[in-house]
């Protein structure tokens, strides 16, 4: 790497992380999966040998759902499941994190902080989520319940 570039690299500030944890089993954090959360973006970071990482924005979140099965909640852990508007993940699932409920309050809190920053209303994200989005044979969620949605007429 030249040294420009190393320069460049180094003066990148890396952002405050404010949430971090791990996929548990059994409640104990022994999987390769992590995920964390800065002001605005939620990372996560998949795998030993063969790693993936997903970034998503966090003004892209739609809606937020807590689940709990009865095994996590005997281990005291959860799936927090987050629907966004992202064209390359529909829904993003934090799986078996510990404190499901205050973590889904933190992202939701900082969802709309963002949304307040960047001047967002509803009306820039209507139509960008998954139920609205045309269906297409390769793509991997089901197709809507009544088919497509009809084209919409410009407004005049």
């Amino acid at each position: 790497m030249s040294k420009k570039n190393k320069a460049i690299f180094q003066e990148t500030e890396q952002p405050e992380i404010l949430w971090k944890d791990r996929k548990r089993w059994l409640g104990m954090p022994l999987t390769f999966t992590k995920y964390s959360v800065d002001e605005n973006r939620l990372y996560v970071k998949i795998g030993l040998l063969r790693s993936e990482e997903n970034e998503l924005l966090l003004y892209r979140v739609l809606d937020i759902k807590v689940s709990k099965t009865l095994g996590q909640k005997i281990f005291g852990v959860g799936t927090v499941t987050l629907y966004t508007a992202d064209q390359s993940n529909h829904t993003i699932a934090l799986k078996n994190i510990k404190y499901p409920d205050k973590v889904k309050r933190f992202i939701s809190d900082l969802v709309e902080s963002e949304r307040k920053e960047l001047g967002l209303t509803g009306s820039e994200l209507f139509g960008t989520g998954t139920r609205f989005q045309e269906h297409n044979e390769d793509c991997e969620h089901p197709a809507p319940p009544h088919g497509p949605k009809p084209p919409v007429p410009p407004m005049k």
